[in-house]
């Protein structure tokens, strides 16, 4: 009995997991990018591995903090961080497609170790901008803070609504890729943008706007989802109430 109760919960458990949770990406490069993976995939050799891609991507993006650290006395630095970008999305872009095209899918390490890595090489490039002197460390600190923010938000959508965000909006990792390199392009010719007649590190200004937005897309997903949750997710009030029937005769 108690076997099949252990049985039925992680079924339910399964149920409600990533591993059926529907992939949603509205980005703007979301369908070119995807077929190009799928190209790449079909046509990658058999020793290249998703895992050796997934490496391939943390590595690369610690290349890129390091980078934007060196560019403090070397702004020549910047064009090996766009190296490094392009490297960082040919690896944690194409491992889970070699996967899927390959039927060599593990879902919940897949998940597990994919995250992960984001994570850790968020927090690695954020560190190189904070040391790199093209913006302030307090602006770096906040935009990792939003980023894991919003991450944590999605991990928690995965798992509970079944829906897999892979994009806010019209926005992406890779779209975050692009705009870091042109942002990259534009410092090696003066890192500094000019607002409203104030003078400003670009990197600064480009970091503002990217917590603002950030932030404000965790909040909105936050109460959208709180609210669908609420509705999807009722109290059973007939339970509570014999709940409180039981309680009041003991």
């Amino acid at each position: 009995m108690g076997a099949q109760i252990l049985a039925a919960k992680n079924e339910a458990i399964s149920d409600m997991g990533f591993e059926n949770a529907r992939r949603v990406n509205e980005a703007l490069t979301a369908r070119m990018e995807k077929r190009a993976l799928q190209w790449m995939a079909k046509r990658a050799p058999r020793w290249v591995t998703s895992d050796q891609l997934t490496v391939l991507g943390l590595i690369a993006q610690i290349g890129a903090g390091i980078c934007f650290a060196m560019s403090r006395y070397d702004r020549r630095f910047l064009l090996a961080v766009i190296v490094c970008l392009a490297l960082n999305w040919l690896g944690d872009s194409l491992d889970g497609t070699l996967a899927r095209v390959r039927r060599q899918e593990r879902p919940r390490y897949g998940f597990y170790v994919d995250h992960i890595v984001d994570v850790l090489g968020a927090v690695a490039l954020m560190c190189g901008l904070g040391f790199s002197g093209l913006l302030h460390e307090a602006t770096a600190m906040a935009m990792l803070i939003a980023f894991l923010v919003l991450s944590s938000e999605s991990y928690l959508a995965t798992y509970t609504l079944k829906r897999f965000e892979l994009s806010q909006g019209i926005f992406g990792p890779t779209e975050i890729r692009i705009l870091l390199a042109m942002g990259c392009l534009a410092a090696m010719r003066s890192p500094y943008a000019t607002v409203f007649g104030h003078r400003m590190l670009l990197f600064d200004l480009g970091g503002a706007i990217a917590t603002a937005g950030m932030a404000g897309m965790a909040l909105a997903v936050t109460v959208r989802h709180t609210a669908q949750l609420y509705r999807q997710d009722p109290i059973d009030r007939s339970r509570s109430a014999r709940a409180v029937e039981v309680d009041a005769r003991n």
